[in-house]
């Protein structure tokens, strides 16, 4: 395998972000049932973010860059968003790379905890996060689904204080 590095994002870099923005969004896109049409046009706005701390990238010796982290500041606590790697590069180490460099940017920069919030229904993201010591359950986002049929019951979903919960 050919190495991977961890640098700061350049602006050179922009098509892969977006790119790799665009896959992202689809995934999850895909995951909820809605289209899959975004072309990374939301990178452009993530870029201009007053709150944007840092961006990095995995850069790939032989396929360029595979693989984007960044970080956004609340108070203490850092941001990671986005965090995302090429399909084709995914389960090789490089997201665990990709985290273990955000928090040390983060430590740099005092932060007291780092937080990320993945699609509830986006297991394998949960399992890398959890194996990366995202292991806190710090906030819970419900949502009310107002176009599905409330007796429509997802197989999928998460048992939290004895309640069941879709995803």
């Amino acid at each position: 395998m050919s190495p991977v590095t961890v640098r700061s994002y350049r602006p050179s870099d922009h098509s892969a972000g977006r790119r790799l923005w665009a896959d992202l969004t689809n995934q999850h896109n895909r995951m909820y049932g809605e289209p899959t049409v975004d072309g990374g046009e939301g990178f452009e706005e993530y870029l201009t973010r007053l709150d944007l701390c840092g961006l990095w990238v995995a850069d790939h010796a032989d396929d360029g860059v595979i693989g984007l982290v960044g970080l956004t500041i609340r108070g203490r606590t850092g941001v990671v968003e986005p965090i995302v790697v090429a399909v084709s590069h995914r389960h090789k180490g490089v997201g665990r790379k990709l985290l273990r460099h955000v928090a040390t940017e983060a430590r740099k920069r005092n932060m007291t905890a780092l937080t990320v919030s993945p699609a509830s229904r986006n297991v394998d993201a949960i399992r890398s996060l959890h194996a990366a010591g995202y292991d806190v359950v710090s906030s819970i986002e419900l949502t009310l689904d107002l176009e599905r049929n409330p007796h429509e019951w997802q197989e999928e979903g998460l048992e939290l204080h004895d309640m069941q919960f879709r995803s």
